[in-house]
């Protein structure tokens, strides 16, 4: 991941309300503002864009898009806008409406090549279509490459999928994960979905009431016991893995990583050698102080306790493992924690009920 890109410190006042954010993010990948609705993830992006005025400075790639003296308007920022409604033309068709965003660029400062944004979102058989005749999966991912297709600097998206239904959601996330993989763009991404996050986002900055409450790269974000959603039902760690065997006659994959390994249920999209996002989460992972065989639950990992946060709400121990280097929350009652008696560096053994690939 690049170095600090985007340099942004914003104060933004409304009744009731105020956005208090300074932030330094990546300069590539995606970067996922999460948080509850009416956290002020959306005013954020809009003061990033140039929508909102607000007091403060940013800076993208060394380059002053706001100061105390300079605010540059939003048509003067080399940047892209995602919404959550398409906005496409009615009246021309997807190739039109691609063309269009590509013309708005000169042809020697053109980034996107026309062939690779329609590959990327797997628009070739849909050019001549009008949008009338598109699914809502299939428009957004028009509206994404009409956006990349202006070779922007930077790439913002507010909650691109929460118009769609579930189906579409699964449609489109495999083409979000390509242009993470192959744009050479920094995106910011809008969302209150930790499983969005989890399977998209390289770096996060979590939100609460206008307030940056954590930031950092994910998976090290996601692992801390401190983080402020580290007791929601889908709180968990990401681990990323490869995989390495299979066990053909039960249809299972073996993925190893830093520290142990876990099988999951075969899934086609993988093969030998690929590397994959496993999300574990801390209600699913159990704690014993000698290995248990004689059990249904196979992923067991030999582990020490890092640290243990007792009582974050009455009742309620959340503990940091490390398999490895690799770390794992695990949430239990309080009176599991005392039985126990965990203690830092401790060795146990980690019983994972149910994990996810993700990506």
């Amino acid at each position: 991941m690049n170095p600090t890109a985007i340099e942004a410190r914003f104060i933004c006042r409304f009744p009731g309300f105020e956005l208090d954010v300074d932030l330094k993010l990546p300069g590539n990948g995606i970067t996922a503002l999460f948080g509850h609705s009416g956290c002020g993830k959306t005013t954020l992006l809009r003061c990033i864009a140039g929508l909102q005025q607000a007091q403060g400075q940013l800076s993208v790639f060394g380059t002053p898009w706001q100061t105390d003296t300079l605010f540059r308007p939003v048509h003067q920022r080399p940047l892209a806008y995602v919404f959550q409604e398409t906005h496409l033309f009615p009246h021309l068709s997807v190739r039109r409406n691609l063309t269009f965003g590509q013309r708005r660029v000169p042809a020697e400062q053109r980034q996107i090549r026309f062939d690779d944004a329609v590959s990327w979102l797997g628009l070739a058989h849909l050019l001549e279509r009008m949008p009338a005749r598109l699914s809502g999966g299939e428009r957004q991912r028009v509206a994404i490459a009409r956006a990349i297709l202006t070779s922007p600097r930077l790439l913002l998206m507010d909650e691109p999928l929460s118009a769609l239904d579930q189906s579409s959601k699964q449609e489109i996330l495999p083409y979000l994960e390509r242009l993470r993989d192959h744009l050479a763009i920094p995106m910011i991404y809008v969302s209150h979905s930790t499983s969005e996050v989890a399977r998209l986002a390289n770096h996060i900055v979590m939100m609460d009431n206008g307030r940056v409450i954590a930031q950092g790269p994910l998976q090290e974000t996601l692992a801390r016991v401190d983080q402020p959603f580290r007791l929601e039902e889908d709180a968990g760690v990401l681990v990323q893995a490869t995989l390495d065997a299979l066990d053909e006659p039960w249809h299972l994959a073996r993925f190893s990583f830093d520290g142990g390994s876990l099988w999951l249920r075969q899934d086609p999209r993988f093969r030998h050698g690929d590397q994959a996002r496993i999300q574990v989460l801390a209600r699913d992972v159990s704690i014993a102080l000698t290995e248990h065989r004689d059990q249904s639950i196979q992923n067991l990992l030999p582990a020490r306790v890092d640290h243990v946060e007792t009582d974050v709400t009455p009742g309620t121990t959340l503990v940091r493992l490390l398999a490895g280097n690799t770390p794992f929350l695990s949430r239990l009652t309080s009176r599991s924690a005392a039985q126990l008696a965990l203690t830092p560096g401790q060795p146990v053994w980690l019983q994972i009920k149910s994990v996810a690939l993700v990506d």
